[in-house]
């Protein structure tokens, strides 16, 4: 079938199997290494939900894991849940947010599997209080491309630990996770929003509120001269008192690929003016439901739609603290002046990168951007991949699908040691996406 990630850029044919089991899995695994599916190679790649964003969930053989999706065991004392890989974050809060437990890091969207989340060591808005995804993962049960199943975690196979945890899928298949929840009193969430006139005074509210349990910002990335960078900052912490619900409010469905041409210069300057001036006051405080303060975007079911048919690039980097302004007003000089502008450009401040080989976090900014695919678009983009090179920087692997293999290895310099793990866990010859040979890994 013809499969894509969630930006619909690239696509790929793909032989798509859905286990419904863990002996199913096992069979599978037989029969691929046994060379007796109808595609010749033996190298597949796992996927959950389809949510990232380019091509790193591709490959001619795809084992899809929703069906593996059962929770195993939880423990109401220390919040430490143990679940199989195809869970989704969705599914988490939904059975434990009325119990007084939340997930201790969240990315944008909960439509996301644990397996998915480990894989890509996600991170959210609280990663200068929190860290990542993997940092509250305590073992991760696996199988490797030899078929042996084996425990994994900081005390058992470390290597392999923090190889996988950021390791993209590429050092076996993800079994099941145990992740420590975290104790909440309310659902709520007590909102601030605060309105930055550049990008300066951005970057000062982020280090005056540096303390915040959750901080964001929505930066107008066509904005020009004295307004560069202006930006709306929401920062959030959990309520102590109030209802622990979840809203089952079900998304509004985008039917159609919306056409290209509404996408421009123009539309996106207008709707950027608009909601950056939709907040009157310089400073507001109010108490929202957490959906559309972690997950704004899951209100629109398939809202990747909205960009067409060709889809669209999200292009995600993180730049070193020292950096940080320098680099930004070079990266959105670069981008305003080109006109192909994103309604979705989210800056977060990283704190200090972990152990983890191919994480995608630093101590410093990062910033995410959509852009439209069309043929110029591509020179943009590896201007931007100079700019962050050149301060030290590097892109997310989650949401890439054009970076090279040489800027890769400049910006990920541990890949050599990962693929050392990789050759010792029998993962070369077995894992690979389309993604991972673009980049030139085994």
């Amino acid at each position: 079938m013809k499969i894509t990630g969630w930006g619909q850029y690239p696509t790929a044919d793909a032989i798509v199997t859905l286990p419904q089991s863990e002996d199913a899995l096992i069979d599978y695994l037989k029969r691929i290494k046994s060379k007796t599916l109808l595609d010749k190679s033996k190298s597949l790649i796992t996927r959950g939900l389809g949510r990232s964003y380019g091509d790193s969930s591709l490959a001619s053989n795809i084992l899809q894991t929703q069906y593996l999706n059962h929770f195993q065991s939880f423990d109401e004392n220390t919040g430490l849940l143990k679940c199989e890989a195809g869970v989704s974050l969705a599914q988490i809060l939904e059975v434990f947010v009325p119990r007084g437990w939340f997930l201790p890091v969240t990315p944008g969207t909960r439509f996301v599997t644990v397996g998915g989340a480990i894989a890509s060591d996600v991170h959210g808005k609280n990663h200068h209080i929190s860290g990542t995804f993997c940092e509250h993962i305590t073992q991760i049960e696996m199988i490797l491309g030899n078929g042996e199943k084996i425990t994994a975690s900081p005390a058992e196979h470390p290597e392999l630990f923090y190889a996988t945890c950021g390791g993209m899928g590429l050092t076996g298949i993800i079994l099941s996770a145990s992740i420590r929840l975290k104790p909440i009193l309310s659902s709520d969430i007590i909102q601030t929003t605060i309105k930055a006139p550049n990008l300066a005074v951005a970057l000062k509210v982020f280090e005056d509120y540096r303390d915040a349990t959750y901080s964001v910002a929505w930066i107008d990335c066509l904005a020009k001269g004295k307004n560069l960078g202006r930006s709306l900052l929401m920062l959030g912490e959990h309520a102590l008192n109030g209802p622990l619900v979840t809203h089952g409010n079900k998304p509004i469905p985008i039917l159609i690929d919306m056409p290209a041409f509404l996408l421009n210069q123009h539309t996106i300057s207008a709707f950027n003016t608009l909601y950056y001036n939709k907040s009157l006051e310089a400073k507001s405080t109010k108490n929202i439901p957490y959906e559309p303060f972690f997950y704004p975007l899951d209100a629109l079911a398939n809202w990747n739609r909205l960009y067409g048919k060709s889809g669209f690039v999200q292009y995600q980097f993180v730049l070193p603290k020292a950096a940080g302004e320098t680099g930004l007003c070079e990266v959105l000089s670069l981008i305003a002046n080109s006109g192909k502008g994103s309604f979705l450009a989210v800056l977060k401040t990283f704190g200090k990168a972990n152990k983890n080989l191919l994480s995608f976090p630093m101590e410093g900014f990062t910033l995410a951007l959509d852009f439209k695919v069309e043929p110029s678009l591509f020179n943009l983009l590896n201007e931007l991949d100079r700019i962050v090179l050149k301060y030290g920087g590097r892109l997310y692997l989650t949401k890439d699908a054009c970076m090279s293999e040489a800027t890769f290895k400049i910006s990920y310099p541990r890949y050599l040691e990962f693929e050392a793990i990789r050759r010792k866990y029998h993962a070369i010859g077995n894992f690979a996406s389309d993604q991972s040979q673009r980049l030139g890994l085994q």
